[in-house]
């Protein structure tokens, strides 16, 4: 559900978008490092090679900076999975969440951007719309199970897929249990589980 292109993509679109491109790659990279307290907008400035008063003028705020990271990261990341069944969609599901969790950069990119999520409210807004985005992107594959009668009519697709990254996540910040490709598949399995019972 978080996954996103390999590091350094830059999309065309003129100076604004290399711009906008090279100060949130060093954004990124400050915060995967250093975390969110080593936001500082003259220093991304400097790492990005853009004049700082372009930075100031457009983010102003380390919050409005990760608050655009986070619109980023989800219009790059990747859509759902369209196997024909609910079991393999959401199993694919879980298994880029764990993906990108076990990625050495962007793994501690979600986290710093979680932990700035609870001290700055641009930060916090960011975050939950980046994750709205993605969950409603992954619906999709439990309402196409609903019309073909893999899961029960009235099935809540967004708490489904929810169901499917919550314990993952967990993981990752609560009891450090290590983040495997079995671990997902499990996670899947629950969720689909739960919705097949009518949980859900």
């Amino acid at each position: 559900m978080t996954d996103t292109p390999p590091h350094g993509t830059v999309r065309p679109g003129g100076r604004t978008a290399r711009v906008r491109a090279a100060v949130l790659e060093a954004a990124g990279d400050i915060l995967a490092e250093h975390g969110f307290a080593a936001l500082d907008l003259a220093e991304i400035a400097r790492v990005a090679g853009v004049g700082k008063t372009t930075v100031y003028r457009r983010w102003g705020t380390p919050g409005a900076l990760a608050a655009d990271l986070l619109a980023d990261m989800a219009e790059q990341s990747l859509p759902r999975a369209r196997t024909g069944g609910v079991d393999a969609d959401l199993r694919e599901n879980a298994r880029l969440v764990v993906r990108s969790l076990t990625d050495p950069r962007q793994g501690r990119l979600f986290k710093a951007l979680i932990a700035a999520s609870l001290c700055d409210e641009q930060a916090a807004q960011a975050l939950h719309r980046f994750y709205a985005v993605r969950i409603d992107e992954w619906a999709g594959c439990v309402t196409d199970a609903v019309e073909r009668g893999e899961l029960p009519a009235g099935t809540h697709a967004r708490r489904v897929v929810a169901q499917v990254s919550a314990p993952l996540y967990y993981a990752l910040l609560n009891t450090g249990e290590p983040l495997t490709e079995d671990v997902a598949d499990r996670a899947a399995a629950a969720a689909v589980a739960a919705a097949r019972a009518g949980a859900l």
